[in-house]
Formats: structure tokens, C-alpha cells, sequence
């Protein structure tokens, strides 16, 4: 068989995969200096074999890999097209064409589902009533290209500070003022690769003081304020001697992902 584009190869292979139960994931591909495709392996998502890392041999950590050795090859022809080279069709695990819609690589989230996504996050609508509309219009769950998890995941990722004009000029200016006052006063402002505001976070001097008494035990919660940015707010507390709670430094996060968190913590 051949292909013009690397794109006919992936959908083809990965709608195989999809009628036959398994799931497709690239294994390997080289370009040339005109990065131009050479060559190209795809293979079953559950090639290699990976082992649980958990230290608890009671809760392994779930693996994927199994050595399944399924694939296609393909190279570039002198003609310009991509030949498929070799293909290995068995696999040494049960095939699933009932569960090919909940494979990593058949998970999408189109155009129209996108912007009803972000219409209602801005509505104030949870993911979850929305998600559940998206089944009911398309005659069940198992009609969906995607799961709840991918929406939240979608929302997480547009998510930004939408920082209006000179918004962001007043937050540092008001934190320069806050530390010429006291310089005790912490503060952090994250920016991105177009110097625009991401994440903040900051610590007055009270709270700093407090810590220093009181940082046996801290919790740390992420919740949506009613703000006009529509940014969830992070804080940290511990709790004094009378049993009270105590702010003890606060954020504003762009989004709930790992670098994020990350990010904060170091801060």
C-alpha cells in the first residue's frame, strides 16, 4: 500500500485500529535535513513492556506495556510516496472494539465541542452537567469521541489570566508598594514567553510571621472565586494554637496543571 501524506498513514492505521480494538501510537520516525519524512513506525499502544514503580506491592501502579509487537513500518519511495515496508498484525493480548472509543489516540475533542466548552465555563455551568447534555444529545455515552476527563483537561489548558488593560501594571505596582512598606512583604509574578501575567503569588508580613509559629500542619486548596477573570485562587493555611485558622500566603493560578503547581510551590 501506499500513502501520499503522513497523515493518510496515521488515520488509516489507527482507524484499523480503532475496528479492530487496539489502540495506535507513534514508535519512531525519522526526517531528513529537508524535514521531509524518511521513515515512520506505528505500532500497538502496547508495545514495550514498562513495570509499576509503586513500592507497595499491594497497590501496583497500572502498566501498559506489554512487548506487543503489532506495527507497520513505513519509508519514503523515490516516487515521493510512503510504501508501508512491513506489518506484524498479531498481538499477544485480547483486543477490545467495544472500548476503541476509550483509547488515548481516539479521544478528540472537535471544533463545536470546544466552543461550547469554553461559552459554558463562562456561563458558570460545571463540566459535569455539560458533559452529561453532550451524551443526552448524542443518544449515550458511548456515542462520545471523549470523557469528562478530557473536557476538564481542555478547560484547564485555555484557561489564562484575562488580565484587562493595565491590570497587571496595578497588581505589580500595588506589590512594590506593599514591600517599600514592609519588606517582609513576599511576592512572585510569573510571566510567559510574550511577558504577559500567568500566575501571582504573595505573602505579607503577618502571614510570614505566623508561619513561623504555626507551620506543623498546612493545607493547600485550589477553589473558583465569583471574580471577573475566572481564575482559580490557591491558599495556603495552617492553624494556630486556639484551633483557628490562619492564611498563610495566597495565589492567583492561570490553570490547575502540574508545572503550574510546580511553579507555585517553589515560590
Amino acid at each position: 500500500m501506499t500513502f501520499d501524506t503522513e497523515n493518510d498513514v496515521r488515520e488509516y492505521y489507527k482507524n484499523y485500529g480503532k475496528a479492530k480494538g487496539f489502540g495506535v501510537t507513534k514508535r519512531s520516525s525519522n526526517k531528513d535535513e529537508n524535514g521531509e519524512l524518511r521513515y515512520l513506525a506505528l505500532s500497538c499502544s502496547r508495545h514495550g513492556k514498562t513495570e509499576s514503580n509503586s513500592r507497595n506491592m499491594l497497590k501496583p501502579h497500572p502498566t501498559a506495556g506489554l512487548g506487543c509487537k503489532a506495527k507497520v513500518n513505513i519509508v519514503c519511495g523515490t516516487d515521493g510516496k510512503l510504501h508501508i515496508s512491513r506489518v506484524i498484525l498479531d498481538h499477544n493480548h485480547t483486543l477490545s472494539p467495544h472500548k476503541s472509543r476509550l483509547f488515548r489516540c481516539n479521544k478528540i475533542l472537535d471544533y463545536h465541542v470546544k466552543r461550547r466548552l469554553e461559552l459554558n465555563d463562562r456561563a458558570g455551568i460545571r463540566v459535569n452537567k455539560h458533559f452529561n447534555s453532550l451524551a443526552v444529545a448524542s443518544d449515550g455515552h458511548d456515542k462520545l469521541t471523549f470523557g469528562e476527563k478530557e473536557c476538564r483537561n481542555y478547560l484547564e489548558k485555555t484557561r489564562r489570566l484575562k488580565l484587562g488593560s493595565g491590570d497587571a501594571e496595578a497588581v505589580r505596582n500595588y506589590f512594590t508598594k506593599m514591600q517599600s512598606d514592609n519588606p517582609n512583604f513576599f511576592s512572585v509574578m510569573d510571566v510567559d514567553d510574550e511577558s504577559r501575567l500567568r500566575n501571582v503569588f504573595w505573602a505579607d508580613a503577618r502571614s510570614r510571621a505566623v508561619y513561623d509559629s504555626f507551620d506543623d500542619v498546612i493545607t493547600f486548596d485550589t477553589t473558583y472565586l465569583v471574580n471577573k477573570y475566572d481564575m482559580p485562587f490557591a491558599c495556603f493555611v495552617g492553624v494556630n494554637h486556639h484551633g483557628q485558622s490562619v492564611l498563610l500566603g495566597c495565589a492567583l493560578l492561570s490553570n490547575e496543571d502540574t508545572e503550574t503547581f510546580v511553579w507555585l510551590f517553589k515560590a
